[in-house]
Order: C-alpha cells, then sequence, then structure tokens
C-alpha cells in the first residue's frame, strides 16, 4: 500500500499534465496503481477493511477474558473448545486493536534536577554468594541525582538501623547531602501517609535534621519518579553480583564500594562526561557535613549468661566472666558488638551475621587457666552464732554443712536445740555422732532427749496417799 506522500506526488504530476505511463515509470509503481489513486482523487491512505477472524467469538472473548483474569493462554484454550478457529497471534493482535485488557503506555516523565537539589535511595533484594553460599542479600543504593554519582551496599536485613548507617556512609561517601532524600512509602523511613503527605518516623527525621536535609516520597505507582535509583539495580545484579564469589559480608561490601569507584569514574555515552566530572560541579551545593557525627548504633540490654555470654541476634558474645548475672547495655553497630557496664566499656567484638547460635569468645574474658570462677559467699548467721556458743563444733559442723548444702533451715533448727537443751547431754549426743557419722537431726534430737530423759523427767514411785 502507498504512503501519503507517493498519492500526493501522483496528483500533483497529474495535474501538471503527465499522463499515468509516465508517472508510473517515474515513481517506480504499477500504473494500475497510479490510475487507482487518480480515480480516488485523494491522498489519504483509505482504511484497511477486511473482516477479524474473532469478530465473531467478541462477547465470548470479553467474557474469558474477565473469567480467566487476563491469561490469553486460557482465553485460547476455551475458545478452541469452543469451536472458534482463531490463532493465538491472530486472538492477541484482535485484543491489542480493540483495548481488550491493555492500554497504550502513558509516556514516561522527564525530570531535571539542580546540583544538590535530591537524592533518591531505595533498596531491592538479590542474591549473592558468600562464603561458598548463596544467600538473599538487601541492596541499598543511594544516587545523587544531578551528577548521578552512585553508592551502594548490601546488608543481610534491612531496617531503620541499617537504614540510618547506610545513609551514614553514603553521606561521608558524597562529603555531603542533597536537600531532599526521595524514597519510597515503605515503613522503614515512613511513619504514616503516603506521597506528598508522607510523614517520616520520627528518628528518622532527627537522622535527617542532622545532616540537614528532609525525607519526601513520591506517589504511589509513580515509579518512573525514583528512576535515578531504579535504573542501576540491574547493573547491580548482573554486572556486579552474578558470578562473584565474597568471603564475608566485609568483603562484599569493600568489593561494592571499589565498584562505586568504577562505575563513577566511567566515561558516560549518555551523559558526555564521567559521573565523578559532574560530581565536582555538583559537590559545591551539597549540605556540608556535621562538626561532629556519632557512629550510628542500635541499643539494647541484656543480661550476661551463666556461662558468660550475652545473646544478640542469636549470636553470642563473651563478657568478662565477673559481669555474670549483671545487665550490660549493648550498643551494635553495623562492624562491631560493643558491651558496657554503666558508662565504661567492658567488651567489643567483630559483628557477625550468621551462621545462628554462633559463640563469639575472648580468650581474656575467662578466668586464667586451672582457675574456675571461685564464689565466696559469707557464712549463714546460724552457723557463726553456733561457733560462737561452741566452738568445738566446728569440725562436725563442717561435715554437717557438706551433707544439708546451702539450706539454712537444718542450721536454724541444730541452732534453736542448742539453745534448748542442756549443754552437756547435747554435746554427748553431738560426740557419739560425730564417732557414727550421723547426721539426721530428728535421731539426734531422740539422742539427746533420752540423755536427758531421767535428770528432767523423774519417775515418781512413791504410792499416792489414799
Amino acid at each position: 500500500m502507498l504512503d501519503e506522500d507517493t498519492r500526493a506526488a501522483i496528483l500533483r504530476l497529474h495535474a501538471q499534465g503527465h499522463g499515468s505511463r509516465k508517472i508510473a515509470h517515474a515513481l517506480g509503481i504499477a500504473r494500475d496503481s497510479v490510475r487507482r489513486i487518480l480515480r480516488s482523487g485523494s491522498s489519504t491512505v483509505p482504511p484497511l477493511l477486511r473482516a477479524e477472524l474473532a469478530e465473531p467469538w467478541r462477547e465470548q472473548i470479553l467474557e474469558l477474558y474477565a473469567r480467566y483474569e487476563g491469561h490469553l493462554g486460557r482465553v485460547h484454550d476455551a475458545l478452541t473448545d469452543l469451536g472458534a478457529a482463531v490463532s493465538y497471534p491472530a486472538l492477541t493482535a484482535f485484543c491489542r486493536r480493540h483495548g481488550i485488557g491493555s492500554a497504550p503506555p502513558p509516556p514516561a516523565g522527564h525530570y531535571l534536577f539542580a546540583p544538590g537539589q535530591e537524592m533518591q535511595h531505595d533498596t531491592s533484594p538479590h542474591c549473592a554468594c558468600i562464603a561458598g553460599t548463596r544467600v538473599r542479600v538487601q541492596t541499598a543504593s543511594v544516587v545523587l541525582c544531578y551528577s548521578r554519582m552512585i553508592f551502594f551496599q548490601h546488608y543481610p536485613r534491612f531496617t531503620r538501623f541499617e537504614c540510618k548507617a547506610f545513609l551514614a556512609q553514603a553521606i561521608a561517601y558524597f562529603q555531603g547531602s542533597a536537600g531532599h532524600c526521595m524514597v519510597d512509602n515503605s515503613n522503614v523511613v515512613v511513619a504514616a501517609g503516603t506521597g506528598a503527605h508522607m510523614i517520616p518516623a520520627p528518628e528518622m527525621a532527627a537522622f535527617a535534621a542532622r545532616y540537614s536535609f528532609v525525607f519526601v516520597a513520591h506517589e504511589k505507582g509513580d515509579a518512573n519518579r525514583s528512576a535515578r535509583v531504579e535504573a542501576p539495580f540491574q547493573r547491580i545484579e548482573k554486572g556486579f553480583l552474578v558470578g562473584a564469589t565474597f568471603a564475608d559480608w566485609t568483603d562484599l561490601n569493600l568489593k561494592a564500594r571499589a565498584t562505586c569507584e568504577t562505575w563513577n569514574a566511567k566515561y558516560s555515552t549518555k551523559l558526555h562526561a564521567s559521573r565523578r566530572e559532574l560530581f565536582a560541579s555538583e559537590q559545591s551545593y551539597l549540605k556540608p557535613l556535621p562538626l561532629h557525627v556519632p557512629e550510628v548504633y542500635q541499643l539494647c540490654t541484656r543480661i550476661v549468661d551463666a556461662e558468660g555470654y550475652v545473646n544478640v541476634n542469636r549470636v553470642r558474645y563473651s563478657a568478662p566472666y565477673r559481669l555474670i548475672g549483671r545487665a550490660l547495655e549493648v550498643r551494635e553497630t553495623l562492624e562491631r558488638v560493643v558491651l558496657y557496664d554503666g558508662p565504661r566499656q567492658v567488651a567489643s567484638h567483630a559483628r557477625i551475621h550468621g551462621p545462628l547460635d554462633t559463640r563469639v569468645t575472648d580468650p581474656a574474658h575467662r578466668p586464667p587457666r586451672g582457675q574456675g570462677l571461685v564464689r565466696h559467699r559469707p557464712p549463714a548467721p546460724e552457723l557463726i552464732e553456733i561457733l560462737q556458743i561452741a566452738p568445738c563444733l566446728a569440725i562436725y559442723l563442717n561435715v554437717f554443712k557438706s551433707h544439708v548444702g546451702e539450706r539454712r533451715a537444718p542450721l536454724r533448727r541444730f541452732l534453736s536445740m542448742l539453745r534448748d537443751y542442756p549443754r552437756e547431754p547435747f554435746l554427748a549426743a553431738i560426740a557419739d555422732a560425730e564417732r557414727y557419722r550421723l547426721f539426721d537431726l530428728d535421731r539426734l534430737e531422740k539422742m539427746v532427749l533420752r540423755r536427758i530423759a531421767d535428770d528432767y523427767f523423774p519417775l515418781d514411785l512413791e504410792p499416792l496417799d489414799e
């Protein structure tokens, strides 16, 4: 079918007095085509009028499309069962032409950013090979919208703690922050609302205020608004993670930082410069770093267990053995786990991410070899009072304590017997008990009562007066 320019040329040449043969020869087309256009007298391309194979089945297509929730493969199978001789390409073309289940894509937006105006932050789940094991990682990325400078790192999880720690690293890498930080509507940053009505969580708002920027969120469904940070994720997955192996999480993030340096220094044909060159003109517009930037940490309280460890995320870190039973303050940073007893630091460990129930032990936190932890408890008050009354009972009491253990009730009963019964019969009974290694207080009391029965409970043998 001839286009409109060719049709207009045929009509123009005919108006100049040229015949159909000469026009066909000049334009390289068939003479019948020239005659047909001259008969129509219009340069407009006529619509293609022909019957569509799927048109008789239009109602059934609409019904099946709704039943199978837009799955055209299932719709085609059902049409075939109904006897329709329509191929799958013909069905998809019919639906596309008549707007069934599809609409023309809207034009993408184009955003212009001034230097230092905005940076965009987002995360995406990926897989990485760490220590020979394929694990799921959360990739966090920040991009300066003007220069396209990128910084990304990887984490086993991504909470508000990791978010603040990552943004602190990114801002330190850029040596400043943009005025706005565009984020999505996830609850890592957002406390309530979406889009223009988003309210950041108080701790995230306080973090942003420290670095002199504010969090803003794009409208739900408007992913193009954060395209600066969304676009590099595929490059990170296919150009950095795929086929690479890493010794541990530290090695992974060190190589990620080196990759950022390489990508930022590489010339971009789209930008007609490298990101580093554009960043040179943007850096002076960034918000300067605060005079003092404290390290981001997550605070919790843990009690040192009986084995001398504290449990943080199912990883056990050792503490000095003298602090067993004490409640310690635990400060968890991206790299370290630091233990504080009040204002004093008592331990510091490299933070690890697994496997679960791993023990991290500092040998300095254990007593010297051959010297266990000896607890010196003061003697019971009852024991002190018994020895003050009768010091000669010290040997018997040492063995007696080994039989009754730490219980104080037997000592209280022993002290009561010492106070209540005459001293000589009681000590004589103790001597016999020590000889025969008797430590049962009931039997000891019977022995004492037998000795004092005649002295304190005499039998009255005189006859009663009648």
